[in-house]
């Protein structure tokens, strides 16, 4: 063999298989073999052909691709992607086929029509933990693609792949950027907040990964995730637990992944998994925690009652594990620290049902967790998690122009707010929501500086409360602690979906002290991840203004519908930092000069 000459080749790799492919063949196995076989004769095939590339070698629901260039590859993945997306809108979930692709170019050996190599693993390593209807490339692979495909993509920083014995960066293509114009990738400062391992705290640290469904309704899945939450507020009144908020642990929704990755993306030395089991007025909660350094299993119990008791079941598994983690603390230490918030099973369920469309961030979604939330407390007035998330819908439809009547929903949502603290004064979860709301409507400073930090004083774990401290210290003018506290809360949630409000937070900050080329850093991936939030849109374009940029500021303004007495002008009555406001406004008018008024 060493005499023979190997072939080798520059291509680019693309490997492919089908999300939970596992529980679709065990619920239907006819079915999903049936709609497999048509999506790739009529989609794939005829996809991979167009862009020229060749089909290496399928195995069940996998498949390794040979492509010419990144590029060509690239433009295969997001044809079929953005198709199957289109397919499989209204489908129930049970029958979704979702693919997950990885990309890597380079140089490989081709041997009898098989390819082999690192390029050829990496691609495969990729789309194992490419998210289901998403795609990932390399490094390399972005290298070729950008500036000729007009996509942006997200920088996920260096990855720990399987059997790759060093960190490969890795970049995920935003598919619902239906090439808008002047789309770009996103900036490498986006790496600050995707990239590397986070240093463990020093305090013990613990993730709670999603539960299973093991209900007979898929329709329950929105209870599992609900209680879950809860469980995660409850292990975060312990001062001494540094705990993961739920938009990072949710990443891995559905996903197999090896806990001691988990542990290494989130920083944390626990992972708590589990299940939930609902049938009629009976409730089974199972779980485990494990050791994300060595994949020790520490404990694991269940827990069978009443629906009514689900608030007890919660508390037991929340102290369990706390009393695991740290086996010399009091029993008094270990008792949730709030009260039960609302005796009313229904109302609990309606504001669980409210959860997901509530965080969706988009006008509709938030009209649906609205009509939910008002059955909520129509039926318990005094449920505060739930009074004060209905006042933070309000605050959405305000802060996004959403609203027909913006001073109705002001006067809604600050009385929602304050009936909200009534309720619950003590409750971190009420209190965190409600000073959001209230900040949206541009409150009392003071004010909201003694919520958030009673929020916090109570769990010093949540993120949500951490996020709305950076926003109170931001408009007080205090910038510098702004930042810290904004940090802080992209350190307990690492992998939160969206971050622009964390974002535009920094950029603002950077911004009043006159970083200009760090705030733009900021601001730019604010926008591009969330291009309806009006105060990205002001604050980049007053920084392009000071830095120089006027051209390019003026054209930015105009392209925004910024107009020279738009409604940026009420910035004044949120920020009290005079000084702050008049550099903001002068950089404003530089943008806005010689636009009719």
């Amino acid at each position: 063999m060493s005499g023979e000459r190997v072939e080798r080749r520059l291509a680019a790799v693309l490997a492919a298989d089908v999300a939970d492919f596992g529980r679709l063949m065990h619920a239907d196995e006819e079915g999903t073999v049936a709609r497999l076989k048509e999506i790739r004769k009529a989609l794939v095939d005829p996809a991979i052909a167009s862009h020229r590339g060749r089909v290496v070698k399928t195995s069940g629901d996998a498949m390794l691709v040979q492509f010419a260039s990144a590029v060509e590859a690239a433009r295969c993945a997001i044809e079929v992607q953005r198709e199957m997306q289109r397919r499989n809108h209204g489908q129930p979930r049970e029958r979704g086929i979702e693919f997950r692709i990885g990309i890597d170019v380079g140089d490989i050996i081709i041997d009898d029509n098989d390819i082999f190599g690192d390029h050829v693993n990496i691609a495969v390593r990729l789309e194992g933990i490419a998210d289901p209807g998403g795609v990932l490339i390399s490094d390399a692979a972005y290298g070729q693609i950008r500036d000729k495909l007009d996509i942006a993509c997200d920088d996920l920083g260096p990855q720990t792949l399987k059997n790759i014995a060093r960190l490969m960066r890795a970049w995920r293509l935003r598919l619902d950027d239906q090439s808008a114009p002047g789309s770009r990738p996103a900036t490498p400062q986006a790496a600050l907040y995707a990239g590397p391992a986070p240093v463990l705290p020093d305090k013990p640290s613990i993730a709670v990964l999603p539960f299973e469904n093991l209900s007979n309704d898929p329709e329950q899945e929105y209870f599992a995730d609900g209680l879950v939450e809860d469980i995660i507020t409850a292990l975060s009144h312990f001062k001494w637990l540094f705990v993961i908020a739920r938009n990072s642990s949710f990443t891995y929704k559905g996903k197999t992944v090896d806990i001691k990755q988990i542990g290494h993306e989130l920083g944390v030395r626990y992972v708590l998994e589990g299940s939930v089991r609902r049938a009629g007025a009976k409730l089974r909660i199972a779980g485990q925690l494990v050791e994300t350094a060595t994949g020790t299993h520490l404990w694991a119990d269940r827990f069978d009652g009443e629906l009514a008791d689900v608030f007890d079941l919660q508390d037991k598994v929340a102290s369990s594990v706390a009393g695991v983690i740290d086996p010399v603390m009091h029993d008094a230490e270990i008792r949730r620290a709030s009260a039960r918030p609302t005796a009313d099973l229904t109302a609990y369920d309606l504001y669980l049902r409210a959860l997901p469309p509530s965080r969706a961030w988009s006008r509709e979604s938030t009209k649906e967790a609205i009509a939910l939330l008002e059955q909520a407390i129509a039926r318990d007035p005094r449920y505060g998690p739930a009074l004060s998330l209905l006042a933070l819908c309000h605050g959405q439809n305000f802060v996004s122009g959403w609203s027909e009547d913006p001073a109705t929903e002001i006067t809604r949502g600050r009385a929602l707010a304050r009936r909200a603290v009534e309720a619950a004064p003590d409750d971190p979860v009420t209190l965190g929501m409600a000073a959001g709301a209230l900040t949206n409507f541009g409150g009392d400073v003071d004010y909201l500086k003694g919520l958030v930090g009673n929020a916090l004083h109570r769990n010093p774990s949540s993120a949500f409360a951490w996020l709305w401290s950076g926003w109170t210290h931001t408009i007080a003018g205090e910038t510098e602690l702004a930042i810290e506290h904004f940090e802080s809360s992209l350190r307990l949630d690492p992998r939160a979906a969206r971050k622009a409000f964390h974002l535009t937070g920094l950029g603002i900050c950077h911004f009043f002290g006159k970083r200009l080329d760090k705030a733009r850093s900021y601001l730019e991936p604010s926008l591009h991840e969330l291009p309806t939030y009006v105060l990205t849109i002001w604050f980049l374009a007053s920084c392009y203004a000071h830095m120089g940029r006027l051209d390019e500021a003026r054209a930015f303004a105009a392209r925004h519908g910024i107009r020279p007495d738009g409604p940026w002008l009420g910035v004044k009555a949120l920020y009290q930092d005079p000084v702050g406001c008049e550099y903001f406004f002068a950089g404003l008018r530089l943008a806005t000069a010689g636009q009719a008024t």
